[in-house]
């Protein structure tokens, strides 16, 4: 009976050992989906737009991560024949680096037809976590909310069994990975599809000139976009604008 009692206890300490190990690295696909006709506004551009597009667009990003490090970047369209290429490439040319063991990020995007390479600390998001749990991609997420650019609200779900604290663009430091996330204001929402257990090759992107901090960035955005809106108190242009500059600054 003894023995017995004890290959029960064993094989229970096994099982757990076994649940208790955590991911340190891998590659993550998210698919990314926004509502296009929402984030265009009510402007008569917009109107005439709207008809020739889809309600919304679907893309595939992966996320890579091994020893701290991170890279996030496209990878396809759900259909990419769907959408004119004004409204494909930002997203194809974007990718985030993180380097969680300096404090370090590199973000590179398509800024009105130009290259931009900010490099600067990762910023720190003011996040509140809740006992809503749900399971995405077979782990058990938790949920919590974030408040990025002062004002923008995100509702992230992550999972302490993925050990590295990012996510999806620049939303990241909660204690594990991020593997879905909505940003109503911005009408686009986050999921991962699927987990790859393995051992990427993370790199830092190179560059060698447009290279902002998070502020000269910001700044710089106000600057190219001063005057776009023909009444400074037009709550659907001001909207847009507000829209474009969290996009570009995400």
């Amino acid at each position: 009976m003894k023995k017995i009692f004890f290959f029960i206890v064993l094989a229970t300490s096994m099982q757990l050992n076994v649940s208790a190990q955590f991911v340190e690295s891998g590659e993550i696909e998210f698919e990314v989906k926004t509502n296009v006709k929402k984030t265009m506004g009510n402007s008569s551009w917009a109107e005439m737009m709207k008809d020739k597009l889809p309600n919304f667009k679907t893309n595939y990003y992966t996320y890579s991560f091994n020893q701290n490090k991170s890279l996030y970047k496209f990878d396809h369209w759900e259909n990419k024949d769907a959408l004119p290429e004004m409204f494909r490439k930002s997203d194809e040319s974007s990718s985030w680096f993180f380097d969680f063991n300096s404090s370090k990020m590199m973000m590179q995007k398509d800024v009105f037809g130009s290259a931009f390479n900010v490099k600067d600390s990762i910023r720190n998001i003011r996040w509140k976590l809740s006992n809503e749990n749900r399971i995405i991609a077979g782990y058990n997420c938790r949920k919590a909310t974030g408040i990025i650019m002062d004002s923008v609200y995100v509702f992230a779900f992550y999972t302490d069994e993925i050990t590295i604290p990012g996510g999806p663009c620049s939303i990241n430091g909660l204690p594990g990975m991020i593997l879905g996330l909505t940003i109503p204001r911005l009408y686009s929402s986050w999921i991962a599809t699927k987990v790859t257990l393995s051992k990427p090759v993370v790199t830092e992107p190179q560059a060698t000139k447009n290279i902002f901090s998070l502020k000269t960035a910001h700044e710089t955005i106000i600057e190219k976009t001063k005057g776009w809106m023909g009444n400074d108190d037009d709550p659907e242009s001001r909207k847009w604008l507000d829209q474009l500059i969290w996009n570009l600054m995400l």
